[in-house]
């Protein structure tokens, strides 16, 4: 297992993760099993990785530092952005995990919900505002297209928060982690639509999505985006010309 000397690049967000606590409440949550194939994203300097193979059957890592995906012992390294990666390339079933970077926490999770087919769950460590936005309800401030889009894919569950003492360097913000089950039967929702409500969130619908059918979706178009479910937006979906 390598030493932990590397030095934390802002570039790639790196805030490594060193309390022993904490990781071994994550590793309770996850509960690996010998038959489980897992890959993490973003393992930094493997204290998460390292307990997971002891545990796993199979373990395989994407990291972007080919500094650190050098040191990475004892597993299979994928040099390569998580923001890029094909997903598709892993088998059925597979867990993903990781601490995310939280500079590019949002536009990753996007690409990873493409990938919902082929998961069993996902872990991961995130900004606590941005696991918020994720697990929000409708009507609320937190509630927007991150929420729509990954709720219509997956249950989601925040299971803790984690403080920024936990963390080498400590970051600004507090961290939570959160998991994300595949839904048996996704909601299918149109992501240009999405993006056009919520980038005019302070107007009603009507006026936010000319074009959309309200009336055959059997929705109020004086309501204003975040206002709506998941299941709402995909019924609108069925009735958008956008």
């Amino acid at each position: 297992m390598p030493s932990s000397l590397h030095q934390p690049r802002k570039r790639f967000g790196q805030h490594f993760l060193h309390d022993p606590r904490v990781l071994a409440h994550i590793i309770d949550e996850i509960d690996p099993k010998k038959d489980d194939f897992f890959v993490e994203i973003g393992p930094g300097e493997g204290v998460l990785t390292y307990r997971l193979l002891d545990k796993a059957g199979r373990l395989e890592v994407i990291e972007i530092d080919r500094d650190l995906a050098a040191r990475l012992e004892k597993v299979k390294v994928h040099q390569a952005d998580a923001l890029e990666f094909d997903y598709s390339v892993f088998p059925k079933g597979v867990r993903l995990v990781g601490n995310l970077p939280y500079n590019i926490s949002t536009p990753l999770l996007f690409h990873l919900a493409r990938f919902a087919d082929r998961v069993r769950d996902m872990h991961f460590m995130l900004q606590r505002e941005v696991v918020e936005r994720m697990v929000a309800k409708h009507s609320t401030p937190e509630y927007g297209r991150l929420s729509v889009a990954l709720q219509a894919r997956f249950a989601m569950k925040k299971l803790f928060n984690v403080g920024s003492g936990a963390f080498r360097p400590p970051p600004k913000v507090d961290s939570a982690v959160v998991r994300l089950e595949p839904l048996a039967k996704p909601l299918e929702v149109n992501e240009d639509l999405l993006r056009k409500a919520f980038s005019a969130r302070r107007k009603t619908l009507r006026n936010a999505l000319p074009g959309v059918d309200f009336a055959a979706a059997g929705i109020d178009g004086g309501l204003r985006p975040e206002n709506l479910s998941p299941a709402d937006y995909a019924r609108l979906s069925m009735n958008s010309i956008l």
